[in-house]
């Protein structure tokens, strides 16, 4: 990855995000991160120039076409161009089974992941398409490629995640840009807390993963700074997950 590449990270202001933002302000990359909390996203920006890297937070709202798209020309109005994107704004919901599940929990979750991630690529696309150059990885899950009793909705917006990727990738090809996803399991993160309640059904749950553990947000973040720049991949899904989808 060139040191002067311009990467935009999406929900960068915990978990994955948090920390795929500090892997490319790491390798001096010039980084914009956006969220929500604008608190929380200036101090993770004053962290990231600690680091010795050239860094902007600008709030928005993934789910809102209009903050998505300021973001993407304000970034190119910083830095000039947008080398790499990733999208980790998500959310997991409310779990329940399919029956209990309604209306304003499908578009919680839907609205977050599968629009979210809509809407930042469809203008990620149109400025790297028109430098003709350019590299989008979204945030998977395992779950985009099982099912999950309990978790209908967040599996079936990981699997939307998981077909929006490689349908872009198709379209993206002839221009020279790239689209791929890293697909993590379990990850020490609050979500996998929330996921998991307490501290008997979590270790319960990382007793299926074959590594015996749970990932860490740096682990997940060298894999999106390796897929980001894997010149020769698109339309990829690379799954991080201890080996829970070897069997």
């Amino acid at each position: 990855m060139n040191e002067q590449a311009v990467v935009l990270v999406t929900g960068a202001l915990s978990g994955i995000g948090r920390a795929a933002a500090l892997a490319f302000a790491r390798a001096k990359a010039r980084v914009v991160i956006s969220g929500r909390r604008a608190d929380e996203g200036v101090a993770l920006a004053h962290t990231l120039r600690s680091l010795g890297a050239q860094a902007e937070f600008i709030a928005a709202d993934v789910r809102i076409e209009d903050d998505v798209q300021a973001l993407v020309e304000r970034t190119i109005a910083r830095f000039g161009r947008l080398d790499i994107a990733v999208n980790a704004a998500g959310t997991e919901g409310e779990s329940g089974p399919v029956v209990d599940q309604t209306t304003a929990r499908y578009a919680d979750v839907f609205d977050a992941n599968v629009l979210g991630t809509l809407l930042a690529m469809k203008h990620q696309l149109r400025a790297m398409s028109a430098q003709r150059s350019g590299s989008i990885v979204n945030v998977s899950s395992t779950m985009g490629a099982r099912g999950a009793a309990g978790a209908s909705l967040y599996v079936a917006s990981k699997h939307a995640v998981e077909g929006l990727t490689k349908s872009a990738a198709l379209e993206a090809a002839a221009f020279g840009v790239r689209v791929n996803a890293v697909a993590p399991g379990p990850v020490q993160t609050p979500m996998l807390d929330r996921l998991t309640q307490t501290p008997e059904r979590k270790a319960a749950f990382l007793d299926t993963v074959p590594l015996r553990r749970a990932g860490t947000p740096d682990e997940i973040a060298e894999a999106i700074v390796y897929v980001a720049s894997a010149s020769f991949m698109t339309g990829e899904v690379l799954r991080m997950n201890g080996g829970r989808t070897a069997s």
